[in-house]
């Protein structure tokens, strides 16, 4: 019996081959040079002759004046870009499915999911002239009466913008996600609301959004591993001195202690202390989804 179910589902096994393979090669192979995290590490000396130093490069990175104050601004800006990601795309699914004219609809989907193909090196740039003191938004703001607005200068703003830009172009796909939940609910219980005087707002509370909670669940379930993930090629494309206090990030940390200070061995640790952070709320995220949700992911 085994042989024989082997035979039917060969194909599928087959077909998953290469995407195993280069997940392996990829992903986990590489992850051998986690070690350098406990060296001091030199690429002259290779992994198997720098000296080992055990957790001296954590306590490094824990004992860095400005460590706290980068963790802060990761989890702040990540924490908001997962609320917003979550919000905006599900009103916005929300509010598509309530128009008939077929045309007008799919134009708005097309337009809104435009930005989500562009890379960040393109949209820095678009952003950097629209949002510059002399751009569009500050004359709209100026015509108002009110004066510029710094956008990519002022630690005040910095973060807001990065928020806002971010759940802008991402918004547009994550709303087409829950626009195909909304497909699997079952248009008869529409009917039989509307037979017992159920308004639209009564529908939506009893039906829709509970049609829409186990991808809900899963959106969320998957976005609380990237809450120490607020967007390294916005934030790299996007900041620059004057805005380090508030835009500076783990990832862009990890960028300059490595790639600039080479100092591989703290960039990884501080790497790898990222990684199990975003590992044990994973975790902890999925076990609450099937305890409270009754939703497994896998």
């Amino acid at each position: 019996m085994f042989n024989r179910k082997w035979r039917q589902e060969s194909s599928n096994h087959i077909m998953l081959l290469p995407g195993v393979l280069f997940l392996f090669l990829f992903c986990y192979v590489p992850m051998f040079g986690i070690i350098i995290s406990f060296q001091k590490y030199y690429p002259t000396k290779g992994f198997f002759k720098s000296e080992w130093v055990g957790f001296e490069n954590f306590q490094y990175i824990f004992d860095l004046p400005d460590f706290s104050r980068v963790l802060w601004n990761t989890v702040f800006i990540a924490t908001a870009k997962i609320v917003l990601h979550l919000i905006v795309p599900i009103i916005t699914a929300l509010l598509l499915n309530e128009i008939r004219n077929v045309v007008f609809k799919r134009s708005v989907q097309t337009l809104i999911y435009l930005p989500y193909f562009l890379s960040w090196v393109i949209l820095a740039g678009i952003l950097m002239d629209v949002l510059s003191l002399k751009g569009i938004v500050n004359q709209m703001i100026q015509g108002l009466g009110f004066d510029a607005i710094f956008f990519l200068g002022d630690n005040d703003w910095f973060p807001w913008t990065l928020i806002f830009s971010d759940t802008w172009k991402q918004f547009g796909f994550d709303t087409i996600i829950y626009l195909a939940a909304l497909t699997g609910i079952n248009p008869t219980l529409y009917e039989a609301a509307v037979i017992d005087g159920a308004s639209r707002w009564k529908q939506t509370l009893h039906i829709t959004l509970p049609g829409m909670a186990p991808i809900i669940v899963l959106m969320m379930t998957l976005s609380l591993g990237n809450v120490l993930n607020a967007g390294f090629d916005q934030v790299f494309n996007l900041y620059s001195a004057p805005v380090l206090e508030s835009g500076d990030i783990l990832d862009t940390m990890i960028y300059r202690i490595g790639l600039q200070d080479y100092q591989f061995s703290v960039s990884a640790a501080l790497g790898l202390f990222k990684s199990l952070v975003s590992f044990v709320l994973v975790s902890v995220s999925y076990g609450l989804a099937y305890k409270y949700a009754n939703y497994r992911i896998f």
